[in-house]
């Protein structure tokens, strides 16, 4: 599969009138991250079904770790982990008894069920949390385990259903490091997301999904790229300088800088010569106007979206 550890080309799969995917075309290299982007309703969902052999597709063709999923799929169910979107733990029992349970039902031995579930509660920091009953875990706990869950076979491919849907920044921070540490032990890893930071901070390339077909993919540099240009960032330090920087930035740039519908203290625009913003830092002086955020960047990866899709990363279609 000259190194490609998932690799699907024209897939399709209709649910009555509605056609899920259109076409899609995916491949992850071996030990990388491709993170799936699209908003809800987009085929995200249904793309993992069918590459973890849940659903088989109506057409194209699929291969996981070089076997087919629909001819193959014992073979591709034991090279794989799936993590969904919700934590398919059992709150009765307990962290470490979940764990061992799952390793019985991949028929390990007892003792070394047991074994795995210990390690695993080491690795995902969860060992003084073993013992106590999984309804009295946090979001993120209950998170780690379920992704405890998913290695318990010690897979060599990895797919992770937005795995950080609904939890709190520091919980979705610690999902994070738990991803980069399996990439760097060799785990390839397929991550569908809604969220645009996620995708650019732990993918080595992105797929843009959206009404059942990839419209884009890339690195996240590349796809910021397709957009054009950079654009420049301007945080004055004083809320009642505003106006007088963008009368700056506007004179430098030629054109209006805006103001983001979330954050009204920071004036953006896009600039085409790198020169312009030395004028603006030099007119600042000038004025002797304070600022806590001055950049030069490329496109964020939810201006790319935007400006691919035409609406934003989190819209329901």
């Amino acid at each position: 599969m000259s190194g490609y550890a998932v690799e699907a080309k024209g897939l399709v799969k209709r649910f009555g009138k509605t056609k899920a995917l259109d076409g899609v075309d995916l491949a992850v290299r071996q030990g990388t991250v491709l993170g799936v982007l699209g908003p809800n309703g987009a085929g995200k969902t249904t793309a993992v079904r069918v590459l973890t052999t849940l659903i088989r597709p109506d057409a194209g063709e699929a291969q996981v770790g070089g076997f087919d999923v629909r001819h193959d799929a014992d073979r591709v169910r034991a090279l794989i982990g799936l993590t969904g979107q919700y934590a398919a733990v059992d709150e009765d029992l307990t962290g470490f008894e979940n764990l061992v349970l799952i390793g019985r039902l991949l028929e390990l031995p007892r003792r070394d069920a047991k074994r795995r579930a210990g390690e695993l509660l080491e690795q995902f920091d969860l060992s003084d949390a073993g013992r106590r009953s999984v309804k009295t875990y946090s979001g993120g706990m209950r998170r780690r385990l379920d992704l405890a869950a998913s290695l318990v076979s010690r897979p060599e491919i990895l797919f992770l259903d937005e795995p950080t849907t609904g939890l709190d920044p520091r919980s979705r921070g610690e999902v994070w490091t738990m991803v980069r540490n399996l990439v760097a032990d060799g785990v390839t890893v397929l991550l569908t997301t809604q969220y645009l930071d996620e995708a650019d901070r732990l993918a080595n390339e992105i797929a843009v999904i959206d009404h059942g077909r990839v419209i884009a993919s890339g690195t996240p540099s590349e796809l910021k790229a397709k957009v054009g240009g950079q654009t420049l960032d301007v945080r004055p330090a004083d809320p009642a300088d505003l106006p007088a920087v963008s009368e700056i930035v506007g004179k430098a740039v030629g054109t209006v800088p805006s103001q983001r519908a979330d954050d009204g203290g920071l004036l953006s625009v896009p600039v085409e010569d790198d020169d312009a913003f030395a004028v603006v830092v030099g007119r600042l002086r000038e004025e002797r106007i304070a600022v806590t955020e001055l950049a030069l960047r490329l496109a964020s990866l939810d201006e790319v979206f935007l400006a691919l899709t035409g609406h934003g990363a989190e819209e329901e279609n």
